[in-house]
C-alpha cells in the first residue's frame, strides 16, 4: 500500500510526535508498505531512513504526493494540510496524540473544526482517555516504544531511589515532586532521609526548581543532570527504582512511563488523562498537583521492596502491546480499514 504520512514535526526535531512518526514509518516499511513522510521541518541533509522524507514541499508538490498515495495519514489533524482532500479523494487516517483544546482548556473554533474533521477519517487515539474526549468512532492504538533502546541492563546495579525525566516546564509538575520529597524527608525516620532525586532534563523552570529545592532544605538530595539521551539515559533509568511523572497537565498518554518500565522502573504518575494507561499495573497514581498524596505513595513504596518487585513483575505483559512491531501491525490494519472505506464503528481497542 502507498502511504503518505503528513507530520509538521519530524526529525531532526526531538519529541514524542517526531519519534512516533519515525517508528511507525519504519514499522510500515518493514511490513512492505511504500511510505513517504511529508513534513514542514527543515534540515535532514543527512537523512538516513528506509523511507522517503519530503521536506517543506510547495503546494503543488504536496498535492502530487496526495494523488500518489492510496491512504493519507495525518499524525494529529493539521488544518493547513487538509485542503488537498478537497481536490483529490483519498482515504484518510488520523492519529491523535494531544487534546484539541487551548492551553487554558478552552475549545476554540480551530479545535472544534479538528474534532469535526476526525469524523470524516478513520480516527485513532493513543489512549482511551483521549478517545473518550473525541467521541466515537475513534478507536485506540497505543504508542510504541523503542525496545531496541529502552531495555533492562542486568549488569547495572539499581541503587538509586527517585528520578524524573522531561522538559522542565511548569506543566510537568517537578515542583510538586520537590514538595513531596520534602514531606517524605520530614516524616520518615532519620535513616530514611537519605532518599535522593535525580532530575533528568532541562528547561526554563530549572533555576526556579533549584531555588525551590534550596528553600525546602533538600538541595543536597536533588541532582540536576540536564539532558541525557540514548545509552546514557537508559543506564541512568536502570540505576533507579522509581520514575515519577508528576504532571499537572493531563497527559494524553505518556511514553516516558513505558520507556521507564522497560528499563525496570516502577512508575508513579498523576492520574488525569491517559497516563494511568501508560503505567498500567506497573506503578501507582496520585491526583494531579497533590504533593501530599504523592508523598504518601512514594513513602509507602520506598518502605516496601516486595511491592516494588511485584509491580515490576507485570512489566513484560504490559510492554507487549507497546512493542513497535505490534503497534505498526495495528496501524497497518487501520490503514487497510481506511482504504476499504470502513469506519471504526465504535470506541474500543484495535
Amino acid at each position: 500500500m502507498r502511504v503518505l504520512i503528513y507530520s509538521p514535526a519530524f526529525a531532526p526535531l526531538v519529541g514524542g510526535l517526531e519519534n512516533f512518526v519515525a517508528q511507525i514509518a519504519r514499522g510500515l516499511t518493514r511490513l512492505h508498505h511504500e511510505v513517504v513522510v511529508v513534513t514542514t521541518t527543515a534540515g535532514g541533509e543527512d537523512d538516513d531512513f528506509p523511507f522517503r522524507v519530503v521536506r517543506r514541499p510547495p503546494p503543488w508538490e504536496l498535492l502530487r504526493w496526495v494523488r500518489w498515495c492510496e491512504v493519507l495519514f495525518h499524525a494529529n489533524v493539521c488544518l493547513r494540510a487538509v485542503w488537498p482532500l478537497l481536490l483529490v479523494r483519498r482515504p484518510w487516517l488520523t492519529s491523535h496524540h494531544s487534546w484539541y483544546t487551548r492551553v487554558d482548556g478552552r475549545i476554540a473554533w480551530q479545535d472544534r473544526l479538528k474534532r469535526r474533521l476526525t469524523r470524516l477519517s478513520t480516527s485513532v487515539a493513543v489512549s482511551q482517555a483521549l478517545a473518550r474526549d473525541l467521541g466515537p468512532p475513534t478507536f485506540v492504538i497505543t504508542n510504541p516504544y523503542r525496545e531496541d533502546v529502552f531495555r533492562l541492563l542486568p549488569e547495572v546495579p539499581r541503587t538509586k531511589d527517585l528520578a524524573v525525566l522531561g522538559r522542565l516546564v511548569s506543566d510537568k509538575g517537578v515542583d510538586v515532586l520537590l514538595d513531596a520529597l520534602a514531606l517524605v524527608a520530614r516524616d520518615r525516620t532519620e535513616a530514611s532521609r537519605e532518599i535522593r532525586l535525580t532530575v533528568i532534563g532541562d528547561g526554563p523552570e530549572r533555576p526556579r526548581l533549584v531555588a525551590q529545592a534550596a528553600r525546602l532544605g533538600i538541595a543536597e538530595r536533588v541532582e540536576f543532570l540536564g539532558v541525557r539521551r540514548g545509552e546514557e539515559l537508559v543506564r541512568i533509568l536502570n540505576e533507579h527504582r522509581i520514575l515519577v511523572v508528576p504532571s499537572r497537565y493531563h497527559e494524553p498518554f505518556g511514553n516516558v512511563a513505558v520507556e521507564a518500565i522497560a528499563c525496570g522502573c516502577v512508575v508513579v504518575g498523576s492520574e488525569g488523562g491517559g497516563l494511568p494507561e501508560a503505567i498500567g499495573l506497573c506503578g501507582r497514581t496520585f491526583p494531579n498537583g497533590d504533593a501530599a498524596a504523592l508523598a504518601r505513595v512514594l513513602g509507602a513504596l520506598l518502605d516496601d521492596p516486595a511491592e516494588l518487585a511485584r509491580l515490576r513483575h507485570d512489566a513484560r505483559a504490559h510492554l507487549a502491546s507497546h512493542k513497535s512491531g505490534v503497534v505498526a501491525a495495528a496501524y497497518s490494519a487501520a490503514l487497510e480499514r481506511a482504504r476499504r472505506g470502513r469506519s471504526a464503528g465504535r470506541s474500543g481497542r484495535e
